[in-house]
């Protein structure tokens, strides 16, 4: 192959001016970062410290909260033993009451804060903030109009929880349904009505409650006699029931009173009634007001008192001696003339 092939096919130099171009366009791209950076590493570092202070700052406030609910739940625990935790304190209800405001504080605490860094951090790219912020309002109101009945909920359930309404173990009315609470939720409640069923309560449409296991409850008794009776008697009988029942178990743990004869409720002229109460164990009140019509009827039975309603006494009477005698007849005589209206007439005699 001779040289001027090998000139020809050979690549031609590229011009002076590519390369000064190429040169000068690194040389703007170095510039540019050097001046700039400071800037990103500024820009870096403020998004770290503020993901840093996020984090840590969201684990503290979770970490005392678990804290504060675990002490709750120990310091529920210690007294669960002992008569006055039987008593006043429900264990399960107080766990399931400080685990609900946990998650409801836990939950709100993560959203506030990490929503927060969030913000901060669409504000360190030097984005505008504001048209999202107007677009969250906007979806926050037209939430709120869709599904005002869950967010109703919601709302409802916290403050029963906070304001302790009722709790687990508890017998309300709730106007809608009633029974016995086995478990509060933040949206429903569910309570076991007095035939087993269970009933899926929304704590929206609660609008009144009515709880019958706090506090005491009254167990009301009337004793109806015969207005003949003496009352010094009736009341001395269920006085000495009463005092009987208050010092035997389990009656004297679900009486909180002694039981208080109020006089005379109604005077009639064929009965007068005794009123009976006493203050009980919440919802204790109706297996005490058993009890105490049982031994306040064995009491009025032992000293001769009478209750209404009871069959009377059937005094023995004489024997009639008529008893069995038919009653006179006009045909007992043979000539009245009954009888003789009723003799047959004899047939004529036939001769020859």
């Amino acid at each position: 192959m001779s040289l001027s092939a090998l000139l020809a096919a050979a690549p031609s130099p590229e011009p002076a001016g590519s390369l000064d171009e190429a040169a000068e366009r690194a040389g703007n791209a170095a510039g540019w970062v050097q001046d700039n950076w400071s800037t990103w590493l500024n820009t870096g570092l403020r998004i770290l410290l503020i993901l840093t202070i996020a984090l840590v700052l969201r684990y503290v406030i979770r970490r005392a909260l678990t804290n504060l609910i675990d002490r709750m739940n120990r310091s529920a625990q210690a007294v669960e033993g002992t008569a006055l935790g039987g008593l006043l304190v429900n264990a399960e209800r107080r766990r399931q009451r400080s685990e609900a405001i946990g998650s409801v504080l836990r939950s709100v605490t993560s959203f506030m804060i990490l929503g927060t860094a969030a913000l901060m951090i669409l504000g360190a790219f030097q984005i505008n903030l504001a048209p999202l912020l107007a677009s969250a309002g906007v979806a926050g109101v037209a939430l709120g109009f869709g599904a005002r009945n869950l967010v109703t909920d919601f709302l409802s359930g916290v403050f029963m929880i906070l304001e302790d309404q009722y709790g687990v173990g508890d017998q309300i009315d709730a106007g809608v349904a009633s029974g016995e609470v086995i478990e509060v939720g933040l949206r429903v409640t569910k309570l076991r009505g007095d035939n087993g069923e269970i009933w899926y309560v929304r704590n929206g449409e609660v609008k009144r409650i009515g709880n019958l296991s706090q506090g005491w409850s009254t167990a009301g008794v009337d004793v109806t006699v015969r207005p003949t009776e003496d009352l010094e008697q009736v009341r001395k009988a269920i006085t000495e029931a009463s005092e009987t029942m208050a010092k035997e178990e389990p009656w004297s743990e679900r009486l909180w009173g002694p039981v208080e004869i109020l006089g005379l409720d109604a005077v009639l002229l064929d009965s007068m009634t005794v009123r009976v109460t006493a203050k009980t164990m919440p919802g204790k009140s109706l297996g005490v007001e058993r009890e105490l019509r049982w031994r306040i009827k064995q009491a009025l039975d032992s000293a001769g008192i009478r209750m209404i309603g009871a069959a009377p006494l059937q005094a023995e009477a004489a024997a009639d001696p008529t008893a069995g005698m038919a009653a006179p007849s006009a045909y007992a005589s043979a000539t009245s003339p009954q009888s003789l209206a009723t003799t047959p007439i004899p047939p004529p005699t036939m001769t020859k």
